[in-house]
């Protein structure tokens, strides 16, 4: 976590001491805001900040250059911080979260169990994830069941037979080769017999391109009927990120996303875009491999990453 967001901290510290040194005495001129924003533009295109986002960072700091008086006696560090900090949490608010216990809670007086749809492509982080939610909900003192509905790719399910086996949740596979929805639904109706509270489905990994895996998807879903359906990406792929979320919701819809590998990018602006550009509600971070590195989304607690 201590490298988490590095290149951006070092980033917007370096905006805070050049603005802090300049108004010290005075107001900026027109032509020191254009200077320290076009460089502070260039330095996070550097740390992989998308085009777009950068562009919304230094539209927000610029009108807040403009503005900025600083009183006789203050503390001029601090002054330009909160305002450097207000803009980054202005652009983070943009992205809504999802507080995924709280429609667990919602839904159970209605039907039990709670139907968790998890898609994503190969790579992302999807099984560890499902164990991450899963023991998230253990810990809400709920009762939850995975179920492996990946009947495409060998060894999936015993991966994710062994994560609930560490986590000490119930779970339920189906064969190779066996169909999906079946293997889908028959976890459904063990899990409804049983009272389990959540029931939490994995499904196949799959490229957004492949047109065969989305036709199963599809017909998962029409089985099913989830109540949600979440998507998992990984933070580090930037715009291709953006692609999947795109691809999905236009076969399936998707209800929210949980970003992985959020630790994992050192200079954090990937990462950054991400958050800012998915256009979908953010329901959990991963920040690390352990089963509690799963954190709700929350701009402040982002901003305290970057701030830290």
């Amino acid at each position: 976590m201590n490298a988490l967001f590095g290149k951006l901290k070092k980033i917007f510290q370096e905006v805070v001491n050049k603005v802090q040194d300049a108004i010290l005495y005075r107001e900026l001129s027109e032509k020191e805001i254009e200077n320290y924003t076009n460089e502070l533009f260039m330095k996070l295109l550097e740390a992989d900040v998308a085009y777009e986002v950068a562009e919304k960072i230094v539209d927000d700091m610029r009108k807040r250059l403009e503005t900025l008086k600083i009183r006789r006696g203050e503390d001029a560090q601090k002054f330009v911080e909160d305002h450097v900090q207000q803009s980054i949490l202005t652009i983070l608010s943009s992205a809504s979260g999802f507080n995924l216990l709280n429609f667990v809670s919602s839904v159970l007086p209605q039907e039990r169990p709670v139907k968790l749809l998890f898609m994503g492509i190969n790579g992302v982080g999807k099984t560890t994830t499902i164990a991450k939610v899963a023991y998230k909900l253990k810990q809400a003192n709920l009762k939850p069941i995975v179920i492996a509905a990946d009947t495409f790719r060998a060894g999936a399910q015993e991966q994710l037979r062994k994560h609930a086996e560490r986590i000490a949740v119930d779970f339920i596979g189906g064969k190779y080769g066996a169909d999906p929805a079946a293997t889908a639904l028959d976890g459904i109706l063990y899990a409804k017999k049983r009272g389990f509270d959540v029931a939490l489905i994995d499904t196949a990994g799959r490229m957004h391109i492949d047109e065969d895996l989305m036709n199963e998807l599809r017909k998962v879903v029409r089985v099913v009927k989830p109540h949600l359906k979440i998507l998992v990406l990984d933070a580090l792929t930037g715009n291709d990120a953006l692609e999947q979320v795109k691809r999905f919701d236009e076969a399936v819809g998707v209800d929210t996303v949980i970003l992985t590998k959020i630790d994992a990018d050192a200079n954090g602006g990937t990462a950054l875009s991400v958050i800012v550009g998915v256009g979908k509600p953010i329901a959990y971070l991963g920040v690390g491999q352990q089963y509690e590195d799963l954190i709700e989304y929350d701009p402040e607690i982002v901003l305290k990453m970057l701030f830290k």
